[in-house]
């Protein structure tokens, strides 16, 4: 029961951090002119990078941070004021139009875009948190529900239009700075309690 509960917990962090639904406009842009087959490559080949960063960052994070010394507890307050900005940003920026980049190969897409700041410090604060059980599969989770996503991009688009997806990010976004903000005041809060 507990492992389920902790795998509930990680399951909505890494969802908003991965936030697949923001990202999926920008997605469709930059691969519409490839083929069907081409974009299916894209898509498969950025999820696998995604999951590959993001499980290397989980398991050489943590042995980075006992070389350098450095606490869960810091790198929670740290990455609540990463994530806190990230959001902050993408609150302010949501509609705005930007420059697309050129027509991605899959690790590009799937690197700054799919793992990025924010999926990369959510799951290595949440195995701080929870272990490296519960947020493996959570992560595992994600990655397969994103790739969903991403294979359905035309559907999708069609059905929620622009909009949809931009208000989706606004409120995922929204919740991504309340997470921060927990990861601040809990990191805070265990670092005065250790002194």
């Amino acid at each position: 029961m507990d492992f389920l509960n902790d795998f509930l917990v990680c399951l909505i962090p890494i969802m908003v951090a991965l936030d697949a639904p923001a990202t999926l406009p920008l997605f469709v842009a930059m691969t519409e002119d490839m083929k069907k087959h081409e974009r299916r490559k894209v898509v498969r080949q950025s999820i696998i990078t995604a999951f590959l960063v993001t499980m290397g960052f989980v398991f050489l994070g943590r042995a980075v941070f006992r070389a350098l010394g450095i606490l869960v507890e810091d790198f929670m307050i740290a990455g609540g004021i990463v994530l806190l900005i990230i959001a902050i940003l993408d609150i302010v920026r949501a509609g705005e139009r930007r420059p697309l980049p050129p027509p991605p190969s899959g690790r590009a897409f799937g690197t700054p875009l799919i793992a990025g700041p924010a999926t990369l410090t959510t799951t290595l604060v949440l195995v701080g948190n929870y272990g490296y059980a519960p947020v493996i599969l959570s992560l595992v989770v994600n990655i397969l529900l994103a790739w969903f996503i991403f294979s359905q991009a035309d559907r999708i688009i069609k059905f929620m239009g622009i909009g949809g997806t931009r208000a989706f990010a606004k409120v995922a976004a929204l919740l991504l700075a309340a997470i921060a903000v927990n990861l601040i005041r809990s990191g805070m809060f265990k670092l005065i309690s250790e002194q």
